[in-house]
């Protein structure tokens, strides 16, 4: 299984090593965290250009990004994700968002028959540093 995660910040970052280190095939993009990509590179995994290049190579996707306009953007932007995630695969929106955001980009990849789950998480840097982030999952 190869999982695309998109947004390797402060909390994303920790979370993409804490993947790669579980065995996880790990595609990743970041367009202002290029070192990050470089670094994460280094532990294994395979840096995209675009986000829209990440989730065609991938049956998960995550994104950690800051507010809900970052994630419309991550998705439905230019060289969005949304292009390129196939049917059947999964999203998983990690970032703390407004629910009616997380419905609407719901109902848009449904159309796509892509399945969204909404998991913010909690712990704060530490915790996503140990892996032991607690996960708050909604979806189907």
């Amino acid at each position: 299984m190869k999982i695309g995660f998109i947004g390797l910040g402060i909390m994303g970052k920790p979370m993409a090593k804490n993947l790669i280190k579980a065995g996880y095939e790990l595609v990743v993009s970041d367009r202002f965290a290029k070192a990050v990509v470089e670094e994460l590179v280094v532990c294994g995994a395979t840096a995209a250009e675009t986000n829209a290049e990440v989730a065609a190579q991938v049956d998960i996707l995550i994104t950690m990004v800051p507010n809900s306009p970052h994630v419309k953007e991550a998705l439905f932007g230019e060289n969005g994700a949304a292009e390129t995630l196939k049917p059947g695969s999964i999203y998983l929106d990690c970032s703390s968002i407004n629910p009616v955001a997380s419905r609407e980009i719901n109902e848009e990849l449904a159309k796509k028959g892509v399945d969204m789950m909404d998991a913010p998480v909690s712990g704060g840097e530490p915790k996503a540093i140990d892996g032991t982030l607690a996960f708050m999952v909604g979806g189907k």
